[in-house]
């Protein structure tokens, strides 16, 4: 790490560095977190100990913080043998009360002094942003592609592919999409229980008032799948193949709901910025799916690449031959808050929430 520009973590409208103060090796990295992180704020903020006061109540025992965090993370505060946890409470003189593992429920922080509160508090918040961005994502926003007539198109193409192009390196039946799952990501997400899950529906819920209605006109989009590209610079070595999406009338409507929305959780905090807009895509082709084919392809959305050994196939003819190939016409009505692994009774991936048109 460059030690002149440390990384930042934002946590509501706060900026704190991440300065490496000494090396120390840990069998897990929720041991000490501690060694490494030191609170600073950016220009205008307060001080770590006097920042977020208003989340702090008075007792008549002194005062106290309630914190929502889901059960997952507890071991993060917690630390190895109770260490951070320990050392959280001795530096801030306070006392943090978590719940039994897998009981979800408020971490409780009390103290004698509201500085003493004020602080611990906003360690755990910037402990368990670090540790957040960490853990696989569990859902997705989605636009569903998976209508009979563009699944009995991309199975045509599949055919024709294996047909003709068999014999390229690397190309087998293994690496298309299912097409029941066949659909656009917008962004990923982790959510950790229920109320996170929730939070994320009630902001779908303020989207369709706020600017979807009037975008969509409480009317369905339709869009058109046609064509395909790939993702990387080698069309030889490919990894990702995908299918182009437009809207038929040719406006920029679908794009524009895909941006505000994933610009509204990310201000929410419930997603993670990865690119100045939505690259809408739908993938027919990775090469995740053959040594794994429940694996999502969404991770070529965020960039993050995959710990799996990946095997490329050569993807010009099929660029060559398939470049223009018309999956057909499609009525989005609705954007789905969708679970990663899961499936529904269609085949497609099972919702917690949706946003509708109409």
């Amino acid at each position: 790490m460059d030690v002149l520009r440390p990384p930042l973590i934002r946590i509501g409208g706060r900026v704190y560095r991440k300065n490496l103060i000494q090396e120390q090796a840990f069998p897990h990295e929720e041991e000490d977190f501690w060694s490494d992180v030191v609170f600073l704020v950016g220009p205008g903020d307060c001080a770590d100990e006097s920042c977020d006061a208003s989340v702090v109540e008075e007792t008549e025992r002194g005062f106290q913080c309630r914190v929502e965090v889901p059960s997952p993370l507890y071991k993060y505060i917690i630390g190895k043998k109770g260490e951070t946890k320990k050392r959280l409470e001795t530096e801030t003189r306070t006392s943090i009360s978590i719940p039994k593992p897998g009981v979800e429920g408020e971490i409780v922080i009390t103290g004698q002094h509201r500085s003493g509160v004020t602080s611990a508090r906003t360690r755990i918040d910037v402990l368990l942003d670090s540790f957040r961005k960490k853990q696989p994502f569990t859902h997705f926003l989605s636009f569903a592609l998976n209508q009979p007539a563009i699944q009995e198109k991309f199975l045509q193409f599949k055919e024709e592919v294996l047909e003709k192009c068999s014999k390229d390196h690397g190309v087998s039946s293994s690496l298309f999409q299912n097409p029941a799952k066949l659909h656009l990501t917008l962004g990923t997400l982790v959510l950790l229980s229920e109320q996170e899950i929730q939070k994320a529906c009630d902001l779908l819920e303020r989207c369709k008032e706020d600017f979807v209605d009037q975008i969509t006109g409480g009317k369905p989009l339709t869009v058109e799948v046609a064509g395909v590209e790939y993702m990387n610079d080698d069309p030889a070595m490919m990894d990702v193949l995908y299918a182009k999406v437009h809207m038929k009338d040719g406006s920029d409507r679908l794009q524009m709901i895909a941006d505000q929305l994933v610009e509204r959780f990310v201000a929410s905090g419930l997603m993670l910025k990865e690119w100045d807009r939505v690259k809408l895509h739908a993938t027919v082709m990775n090469t995740l799916f053959r040594k794994d084919p429940t694996e999502e392809r969404n991770n070529t959305m965020t960039g993050k690449s995959s710990f799996k050994e990946r095997e490329s196939f050569n993807g010009r003819n099929i660029l060559k031959l398939f470049e223009d190939f018309y999956f057909g016409e499609v009525q989005l009505d609705s954007v789905c808050l969708s679970q990663r692994f899961s499936s529904d009774a269609s085949g497609y991936y099972a919702t917690s929430g949706q946003l509708c048109f109409s």
